[in-house]
């Protein structure tokens, strides 16, 4: 299997009035939560471009790429990514492992009246790793996937199958990204696809495609 780069062409899907409600929502929560002190030990809640995330699934449904309906944010903070997703028809789940985060984004989505799953745990799957390398994370996989003539592990999220997962979105920190990457390409079946926030108003998008 290989990546292969999707071109985005975005510019020409609005915000709807539910989808813009969410996002100032999500924000006022966010800064409210930051401002309380309350997030003392996670990072500074730096949110990717949420109307880029609304294109970019807008732009990938309308095109055809999407070959299902189900949507994984992984780290999902308070939930926007996955919030707009279910109000674009997805079946949505989005993954976080603070308990803190988890319980916010739960709630917001049900003070919306948004259907979507918040999972707690690691966007790792069991017998994943990530490690320290040059440049940036790496990516360990388990044994029974990382050797050849092996038994290939099945990756396994407690109450998702990634396999059945159409379209991953993530903001990665930026010595993640080629990370992020290969967990995409590890855990994902033929045909989905990866959209990834690199920052400064750039989104990419990839679809996981037999090799040649």
């Amino acid at each position: 299997m290989s990546l292969q780069e999707i071109p985005l062409e975005l510019g020409t899907f609005e915000l709807t009035e539910k989808a813009d409600s969410l996002i100032w929502e999500a924000n006022r929560r966010a800064e409210e939560f930051y401002s309380a002190g309350l997030g003392l030990r996670y990072p500074k809640y730096i949110p990717s471009d949420p109307r880029l995330v609304w294109e970019s699934i807008s732009y990938l449904k309308a095109s055809g790429y999407i070959q299902g309906d189900v949507f994984c944010e992984w780290g999902c903070g308070f939930g926007i990514a996955a919030g707009l997703a279910s109000l674009l028809g997805m079946t949505a789940y989005g993954i976080e492992i603070e308990e803190d985060l988890v319980g916010r984004a739960t709630k917001l989505m049900k003070d919306l009246q948004l259907s979507v799953e918040i999972l707690q745990m690691s966007y790792l799957p069991d017998g994943f790793e990530e490690s320290e390398g040059h440049g940036g994370k790496d990516l360990i996989l388990p044994y029974e996937m990382s050797s050849r003539g092996e038994r290939v592990m099945i990756p396994e999220y407690d109450g998702l199958d990634p396999q059945e997962v159409n379209l991953f979105y993530v903001y990665p920190w930026p010595d993640q990204e080629q990370m992020m990457m290969d967990l995409f390409s590890a855990v994902a079946s033929e045909d989905a696809i990866l959209l990834m926030y690199l920052g400064d108003g750039e989104m990419a998008a990839f679809e996981k495609a037999e090799g040649e």
